[in-house]
Parts: structure tokens; C-alpha cells; sequence
């Protein structure tokens, strides 16, 4: 999927999953795992179309903060093992 999204947008997903993954590689001093990463981005990158109630918007959350969890753990195989380089 991610080979399939306009150029541009593969673009920003490297360099943000690019800082992510940065920031857990440091997580004994940070404390910023991807757990606690995607708990923090996640709400603000998907969310539904449509206002839903609170127990599906929290079921959604948690999707989501999975999915962004995945792909900082695994940003150097999805991204390309060069990620680093971005910096």
C-alpha cells in the first residue's frame, strides 16, 4: 500500500516515520517507546469521516495507534532500510 500513494506523500510518511523511529531508538532515555509514541500521534493522523460515539471513536483510536506502532517498529523494512540517511 504504502508503494501506491502519491510520491509526495511517501516522501513526508519516510521523514516522519524517520523521526519517529529516531525518537524510540533513544527510548531508555526518552521513555518514548513506539507504545507511547503511537498513543500520542495516532489520534492526530486517522480518525472516521463522521462523528461516531465515544466507545467506537476509542475503538478507532486504538486501531489506529496500532497501525502507527507497526510501522515505527518496522519503519526500515516498509520505508527502505536507509532511513537514517534522511538525516
Amino acid at each position: 500500500l504504502v508503494n501506491q500513494l502519491p510520491e509526495a506523500n511517501l516522501i513526508l510518511l519516510r521523514h516522519l516515520f524517520g523521526v519517529l523511529h529516531h525518537i524510540e531508538q533513544n527510548s531508555g532515555v526518552n521513555q518514548m517507546n513506539a507504545f507511547n509514541l503511537a498513543l500520542c500521534i495516532a489520534p492526530n493522523m486517522l480518525w472516521l469521516p463522521s462523528p461516531t460515539g465515544p466507545e467506537e471513536e476509542s475503538k478507532s483510536t486504538k486501531k489506529v495507534a496500532l497501525l502507527v506502532q507497526f510501522l515505527i517498529e518496522n519503519s526500515g523494512e516498509i520505508f527502505g532500510g536507509d532511513i537514517a540517511s534522511l538525516f
